[in-house]
C-alpha cells in the first residue's frame, strides 16, 4: 500500500483529534491549531487527488485490515480526491476570512466550543465523501447535523436560537427518513457496504423482487437528504440559519453542509442504487421538477429581500435547484453540471457572505441596503469581492457561474426534448431573476451616498482581505480554466461504480 493512500483515514482522524484537542485550550489557540489542521488536511486532500490522478484508478483503503462485509471501508477516486480538497480549502478560507467576526459574535469563553464543533464539520464531509459504507455515511451525517446546528446558535441571541431550532427540527425529521430508509435497505439486501448493496440491488431489479419496497427506500433516501440539503419546499430552515449566522458560519453552512448531503445522494445514485435504477424508478423525473421549482421561487424570494444576508440565503435556494435539476436530467452531463455547480456555488456563496460582513461593518452595522450605500467605496475589497460574486451568480463571462450555466445548458441539450425545453427556458428565466436582485445589489453598495458613515479610523482585516483576494481567484480560475476540473469530474463518475 502507498503512504499516499493512508493519508485518506488520516484527514478524517486528525480532525476529530482537532476536535478533542479544541476542548482542552483557550478559544484564539484553538483556532491556530484548526488552521493548522485545515491547512494539513487540504495538502493531503490535494496529495489524494494527485495520487488518484496519477494511477489512473480508484483505490480503497480497509479500516482495520477486517475484509467486507465486517470491516469498514474507505474509497478515494479522482472525483473524492477533488471534492475533498475543495471542501477543505473553502473550510479554510471561510475560517480565516471571518476571524474579525467570530471576535465580535462569539463570546469568549464559548470560542473553543465553535472550533470544536468546526473539526467535527471537516470529519464529517471528508467522512460523506471517502465512506464506502452507508452506515457510517448515516453517523457522519449524524455528526454534520449537530455541529451545523452548534455554528448556528453560537452567538446565543433570540434569532439564532429560533433559526437552530428550525433547523434542527427540519434535520432531525431527514435524518429520521434516512435511517428508516437505509434500515429497509439493510432488510431487503443484507449489505451495508456501498459495492454489495449495488450488487444486489441490481439482483433484485433484474428480478422485480421487493420492486415496491425498493421504491420506498429509494423515495426515503431521496426525500431526507432532499430536506438536509434545503431543496425548495425544503428550504424553510434555511434563509433564518445563513441571515443570523456568524459570517464564518454562514459561508460554511451555504458553502459545504448542503453540499455534503448532496454529494453522498450522489454517491448513492451511483454506488448503492445504481443511475440506471434510479431513471427506472422515475425518481430523477421528480427532483428534475423540483429543482426547476427551486430555481424560480428561490430567485422571486430573493427579490423582495432588502436585507443583504436573506438576499444572499434566499438565492441559495435558488443554485440549490440547479443542482438538482442537473441531477434530475438523468445524465451523465447533467450529473458533471451540478457537481461543478457545487463547486462553483461554493466558491461564490462563501465569497459573498464574507464580503457582505466587510460591507456592514463600514455601514453602521446595518444589513439594509438603503444603508449600504456607498460601501463599495468605504470597504473597497469587500466590494470588490461582492461585485464579482454577484456577477458570477447571474452568469458573467469569465467567472465560474457562467461556466456552470454553459455546462446546464449543454447537458439539457442532449437530454430527452421534453426535459430539454423545460431546462432551458428556467435556466434563462432564473438568470434574469438573478440579474434582477444582484445586480440591484451591486448598484446600491456603489452608490454614492451615506458617505458620512466611514470611520476615519476602520481598518479593514487583513485575514479577510487575504480570504477574499483567494476567493477571487479562486472564481476566475473556476471559470476559465473549467475544463481540467470538468474532466476529472467525468473521469471520476466512469469509476463512481
Amino acid at each position: 500500500m502507498s503512504f499516499i493512500e493512508n493519508l485518506v483515514p488520516l484527514s478524517i482522524i486528525i480532525c476529530l483529534g482537532g476536535g478533542i484537542a479544541c476542548s482542552a485550550i483557550k478559544g484564539h489557540a484553538a483556532r491556530r491549531l484548526t488552521i493548522i489542521l485545515l491547512c494539513a488536511v487540504t495538502v493531503m486532500s490535494a496529495c489524494v487527488l494527485a495520487y488518484t490522478l496519477i494511477i489512473g484508478h480508484e483505490f480503497v483503503y480497509v479500516m482495520g485490515r477486517f475484509p467486507a462485509p465486517w470491516g469498514n471501508e474507505l474509497r478515494a477516486g479522482c472525483l473524492e480526491g477533488l471534492m475533498a480538497l475543495f471542501f477543505s480549502i473553502i473550510m479554510l478560507l471561510s475560517i480565516v476570512g471571518g476571524i474579525r467576526g467570530q471576535n465580535d459574535d462569539i463570546a469568549i469563553d464559548k470560542m473553543n466550543l465553535y472550533f470544536i464543533m468546526i473539526n467535527l464539520m471537516m470529519s464529517s464531509l471528508l467522512a460523506l465523501v471517502y465512506t464506502n459504507d452507508l452506515f457510517t455515511a448515516y453517523v457522519f451525517v449524524e455528526i454534520n447535523t449537530m455541529a451545523a446546528c452548534a455554528l448556528i446558535m453560537i452567538r446565543n441571541n433570540g434569532h439564532t436560537l429560533v433559526a437552530a431550532t428550525k433547523y434542527m427540527i427540519m434535520s432531525l425529521l431527514g435524518s429520521g427518513l434516512l435511517l428508516i430508509g437505509i434500515s429497509m435497505l439493510y432488510t431487503i439486501t443484507g449489505q451495508l457496504l456501498m459495492p454489495n448493496i449495488r450488487e444486489a440491488v441490481s439482483k433484485l431489479d433484474a428480478s422485480g423482487e421487493y420492486a415496491v419496497p425498493l421504491t420506498v427506500v429509494i423515495g426515503l433516501i431521496s426525500v431526507a437528504l432532499a430536506i438536509k440539503s434545503a431543496l425548495y419546499p425544503f428550504h424553510s430552515w434555511l434563509p433564518e440559519a445563513y441571515g443570523y449566522s456568524t459570517a464564518s458560519s454562514s459561508a460554511i453552512l451555504s458553502s459545504l453542509v448542503s453540499k455534503g448531503y448532496i454529494f453522498l445522494l450522489i454517491k448513492i445514485f451511483y454506488r448503492v442504487i445504481g443511475m440506471d435504477v434510479m431513471v427506472d424508478h422515475k425518481i430523477t423525473n421528480i427532483l428534475f421538477i423540483f429543482g426547476i421549482i427551486g430555481m424560480i421561487m428561490g430567485s422571486v424570494t430573493a427579490i423582495r429581500q432588502s436585507d443583504i444576508r436573506h438576499l444572499i440565503a434566499y438565492s441559495s435556494i435558488a443554485q440549490i435547484g440547479y443542482i438538482y435539476m442537473g441531477m434530475g436530467l438523468g445524465s451523465t452531463a447533467g450529473m458533471v453540471a451540478a457537481l461543478f455547480h457545487i463547486m462553483s456555488h461554493g466558491a461564490t456563496k462563501s465569497m459573498l457572505f464574507i464580503a457582505q460582513r466587510g460591507l456592514v461593518e463600514v455601514s453602521r452595522r446595518s444589513k439594509n441596503f438603503s444603508d449600504l450605500k456607498g460601501s463599495g467605496y468605504r470597504n473597497k475589497l469587500a466590494g470588490f469581492a461582492f461585485a464579482v460574486g454577484a456577477f458570477s451568480m447571474v452568469g458573467v463571462p469569465l467567472l465560474s457561474g457562467f461556466t456552470s450555466k454553459v455546462y446546464f445548458a449543454e447537458a439539457a441539450i442532449t437530454a430527452v426534448h421534453s426535459k430539454m425545453w423545460i431546462a432551458m427556458i428556467t435556466l434563462a428565466i432564473s438568470t434574469i431573476l438573478n440579474a434582477i436582485y444582484f445586480i440591484r445589489a451591486t448598484i446600491s453598495v456603489y452608490t454614492p451616498r451615506n458617505m458620512d458613515y466611514r470611520d476615519p479610523g476602520y481598518k479593514p482585516a487583513q485575514n479577510s482581505a487575504i480570504s477574499l483576494v483567494c476567493f477571487v481567484v479562486l472564481n476566475f480560475f473556476l471559470g476559465i480554466l473549467s475544463y481540467p476540473i470538468a474532466y476529472t469530474i467525468q473521469t471520476g463518475l466512469k469509476v463512481f461504480r
